[in-house]
């Protein structure tokens, strides 16, 4: 039984080599680990950029676009309601913390707050502010009026109005603690490394075990082992075996070239974990989708609505910073959330989550076996 099971190791490894499954990890891991490193953490998140019209501080300065500093306008009063310089919002008002602002009267800006960014025409405020990100401030009229093109976000769209104001606010601003011991290049890289590894190992474990069963079905192998004093759970363990041991080894380089060692080295056992309960049940369910899906173009089609659905809470969460109530009963959601948290030495430790994962390998294994069965017995 033993020399089988090797034999098989031995037979999915080829195939492996075969489909030059090791050669797309070690470019996948080069890419990442360059994008990381040159782009990734040197990249500037700024906060929404404010956008300034005033008519005194442009006939006192002549600058335009690129001045700097604000005009002190005296005792006026920035307006909490939004002027839509778009057709997609209609007035509203700030939340508490906005309007608790309006009495602020307008300063010069010290060392501790960045410059606005001065426009010379009401045309080129309301251009600047249509991307639905960025907002304007017009200083023209009695009133200061904020403008800005609503993302579709009613929470997002007043925190943007109340950035605006706080830009410009009297009360001298408090410096931000600092939580933790990451600077935020750290924190970049632990947030991209466990974002990338998520999604390698969501299609690597899904469509890397699928190709080779599908290769297999093409060369009549498991019409072979319908025959072969093989049971059908070595099978499927040979596979499952390789493909856990090739993304627990991705898991680790990328890990440590992304975190470095000292880093890399904290957080790997608890990486590692979840990478293998990731790695264990994507794999299972590419198998079993592929035993029971006739050719490669119906798998194509099923793993892109598959990706679709795996990666939509992902990318919300994860790069948008947008959780809603729903994504609490989506399953891929904790498995990131989980991997996330070791990434940031704050391990996953409900007693539930971990059931839940050993129950889902434990059923995609019986169905696998289950399925597998059926097609042997159908080829055979």
């Amino acid at each position: 039984m033993r020399n089988s099971f090797f034999a098989l190791m031995k037979k999915d490894f080829r195939l492996m080599l075969s489909a030059k499954f090791f050669l797309l990890a070690a470019g996948s891991l080069i890419l990442y680990s360059c994008y990381i490193h040159f782009v990734y953490v040197n990249l500037d998140d700024e906060l929404f950029p404010v956008y300034c019209y005033d008519l005194e501080h442009m006939q006192d300065s002549g600058t335009g676009r690129d001045g700097t500093g604000i005009h002190d306008s005296g005792p006026s009063r920035v307006s909490t309601g939004i002027h839509s310089s778009g057709p997609s919002r209609d007035d509203t008002s700030l939340p508490d913390n906005g309007s608790a602002l309006d009495d602020s009267p307008l300063r010069a800006v010290g060392a501790s707050l960045p410059n606005l960014i001065y426009v010379s025409t009401m045309d080129e405020l309301q251009e600047s502010c249509a991307d639905g990100y960025s907002v304007g401030i017009d200083l023209s009229g009695e009133t200061p009026r904020i403008h800005m093109v609503s993302c579709g976000m009613d929470t997002l769209d007043n925190l943007r109005a109340a950035y605006a104001v706080f830009r410009m606010e009297s009360e001298d601003t408090r410096p931000a603690a600092c939580i933790g011991n990451d600077g935020k290049e750290m924190k970049n890289r632990r947030e991209i490394t466990a974002e990338f590894l998520f999604f390698e190992l969501a299609a690597v474990g899904f469509l890397g075990l699928a190709a080779m069963l599908f290769k297999e079905k093409e060369m009549g192998v498991i019409r072979i082992h319908a025959v072969l004093p093989v049971q059908s759970s070595a099978f499927i363990l040979s596979k499952l075996d390789l493909i856990l041991l090739a993304d627990l080894t991705f898991t680790a380089l990328l890990t440590l070239i992304s975190l470095g060692p000292a880093e890399g080295l904290a957080v790997l056992p608890a990486v590692l974990l979840h990478a293998g309960i990731l790695s264990l049940i994507m794999a299972l369910v590419g198998f079993l989708c592929a035993v029971a899906l006739p050719d490669f173009k119906q798998f194509s089609l099923l793993y892109l609505v598959l990706a679709i659905f795996i990666t939509t809470p992902v990318f919300m969460a994860g790069q948008m910073g947008i959780e809603f109530g729903w994504m609490k009963f989506h399953p891929m959601y904790h498995l990131f959330m989980a991997m996330k948290h070791a990434y940031f030495r704050r391990p996953t430790v409900s007693i539930f989550y971990y059931a839940a994962c050993a129950s889902a390998v434990f059923l995609l294994f019986f169905l696998a076996k289950w399925t597998l069965t059926l097609e042997m017995k159908r080829e055979g």
